[in-house]
């Protein structure tokens, strides 16, 4: 199709209808581990997406340590910097990805080795065990820890 010298440009407005709309940026290697489980287990957090009910962290595992049984309530993405976990009936290693769907049910993740992790997740976690509820992880517990961490002082 031929196009007419005599038409006017194309004049689509593809500018942001929200004008707060920004990348986020960390630069995660300045960013603090935050301990939750004394010389086991640490986080940084990446970001929280009160939008969305996402969020997203890095996770530091020493060996032998157990996340409990958990159910997910969004889907999740799993991506191994380094270590090995087992996940169900199956080992993660450094390079692996994993997608677990929203409602996906588990036992207990343990760490093989030393393990850092990238967890995005696209909802909250429940923890459970057989008298029931044992924990609950959503952006806004996350989002918390971060304020508390980056402003001590307004906590």
């Amino acid at each position: 199709m031929a196009t007419n010298p005599d038409s006017p440009p194309n004049t689509q407005d593809i500018s942001p209808v929200n004008p707060e709309l920004m990348d986020t940026l960390v630069k995660a290697k300045e960013k603090p581990w935050i301990e939750s489980q004394p010389g086991m287990a640490w986080s940084k957090i990446l970001w929280t997406g009160p939008e969305t009910g996402g969020w997203a962290v890095l996770l530091k595992w020493n060996k032998g340590f157990v996340a409990g049984p958990h159910k997910h309530l969004g889907a999740s993405h799993t991506f191994i910097l380094k270590g090995k976990l087992q996940v169900r009936d199956g080992v993660l290693e450094a390079g692996d990805y994993v997608y677990e769907a929203n409602g996906m049910i588990h036992d207990a993740t343990t760490a093989l080795e030393d393990t850092e992790y990238l967890f995005i997740s696209q909802g909250p976690i429940v923890g459970f065990d057989e008298n029931g509820i044992t924990g609950y992880h959503s952006w806004e517990e996350i989002e918390r820890q971060r304020q508390q961490i980056e402003n001590p002082k307004k906590s």
